[in-house]
């Protein structure tokens, strides 16, 4: 799906990803598959938010709109995020999609709230998991870059670019969550594949003439992920700004 970039980045110069230098581990991206309107997912957006905390970790929430229909529509849910996760349930040999949901390092999947099979799938990952390429974000002029290192590596991965808000706290009206607060963390807004990254340095421009203010938007991942939502090979986050409307 391609959809207009809406984002403004507040750099000036280059910014370098926490966790990506040389001689760093690389952070696991966890994604979390969840919805305001399923019951059992609580417990694992809170996991979530613990997770975040971590510096050898990177957490993105994905709502998905398939339990819209219980009684509660999730203001968050969009097909771009549920559509990410149906991608997964193809390449990892799912036979049905479920919430909660982490998916770890786009490798494999557990139940999102059971926290111990949830850390030991994010260190048996960092353990296996080789060196990807180093990401950097900094505006020149009217264009924005990404930068990707060099790196071992035999293919076209996929480079993608998601926009988040760190937290949200949502009065729950209706559904099997009716009453309760729900607090979400790192909640992706927008999705958004830029390009790719076959192994060899690689700058990726983006017109700022095309990125249009968003509201709320605390922060973007850039992911560097083998083709057809196979393995996470690199990832990082940056600090954005949103402005106008």
């Amino acid at each position: 799906m391609q959809l207009p970039l809406r984002f403004v980045l507040a750099v000036l110069t280059t910014i370098w990803a926490t966790g990506v230098a040389a001689d760093d581990a690389a952070p696991v991206l966890v994604e979390l598959f969840t919805s305001q309107g399923c019951s059992s997912c609580p417990p694992a957006d809170a996991l979530a938010g613990r997770l975040s905390e971590q510096d050898d970790v990177i957490v993105l929430s994905f709502h998905v709109n398939y339990w819209d229909y219980i009684g509660w529509e999730d203001p968050f849910a969009t097909e771009q995020t549920t559509e990410r996760q149906y991608h997964y349930a193809e390449a990892l040999g799912q036979r049905n999609v479920y919430t909660p949901q982490m998916v770890i390092g786009g490798a494999t999947h557990v139940v999102g709230s059971d926290e111990r099979e949830v850390r030991q799938a994010i260190a048996d990952l960092a353990r296996s998991t080789g060196q990807g390429p180093a990401i950097a974000i900094s505006r020149s002029g009217e264009q924005f870059r990404i930068s990707l290192g060099a790196a071992a590596y035999d293919g076209v991965a996929e480079v993608w670019l998601a926009q988040f808000d760190s937290r949200h706290d949502t009065e729950v009206a209706r559904g099997e969550n009716s009453g309760r607060t729900m607090t979400n963390f790192n909640v992706v807004r927008q999705l958004h594949r830029v390009g790719t990254w076959d192994g060899e340095s690689t700058q990726i421009l983006l017109d700022s003439a095309v990125l249009a203010a968003a509201h709320g938007q605390d922060g973007c991942a850039v992911i560097v992920q083998a083709a057809n939502h196979g393995p996470i090979i690199s990832v990082a986050t940056f600090v954005t700004a949103a402005i106008g409307g």
